[in-house]
């Protein structure tokens, strides 16, 4: 049986609930180009080590890097394959990894990204919630409607 097949979980991957090993998804703000610029990921986290896959509209990536669990800080190099790397550095609150990338080639290049679990939604998204009042039952053989018109 090979080790990918192994129903197991991996005992060294990350217990922490902010940080869990699979897809995530989010975005990087480039100050020349408005708007959320969108991106994929497949992390892995294990005893502060963070690696994983990716793709956005620059091309696929890799990504190495390091977290804190105590602290919740990251940083890691996002390597587009074949193409220029990206430096990042970010903390988890709770509510996925937010903070600021740099290219360090060329000073303008800089911007804020956030990212988070798949499984988790998106975060920024407003999220309406209402309460509902329900309604109270009533017994038609004692309901007083006289005077109300009904016949």
């Amino acid at each position: 049986m090979k080790a990918q097949d192994d129903p197991r979980p991996d005992p060294e991957l990350e217990q922490d609930d902010r940080f869990p090993s699979g897809p995530w998804k989010g975005f990087f703000l480039q100050p020349v180009l408005p708007g959320r610029h969108w991106m994929e990921l497949n992390l892995t986290f294990r005893r502060g080590e963070l690696r994983g896959d990716g793709r956005d509209w620059v091309g696929a990536f890799l990504f190495r890097g390091r977290y804190e669990v105590e602290t919740g800080a990251c940083w890691w190099t996002k390597q587009y394959i074949g193409r220029h790397s990206i430096h990042y550095r970010g903390f988890n609150e709770g509510k996925g990894i937010w903070g600021t990338w740099e290219w360090p080639r060329s000073a303008p290049w800089r911007g804020g990204f956030h990212i988070w679990p798949v499984a988790m939604g998106d975060p920024t998204q407003q999220r309406l919630a209402e309460a509902l009042e329900e309604p109270v039952p009533l017994d038609s053989e004692t309901l007083d409607v006289s005077g109300v018109g009904v016949t």
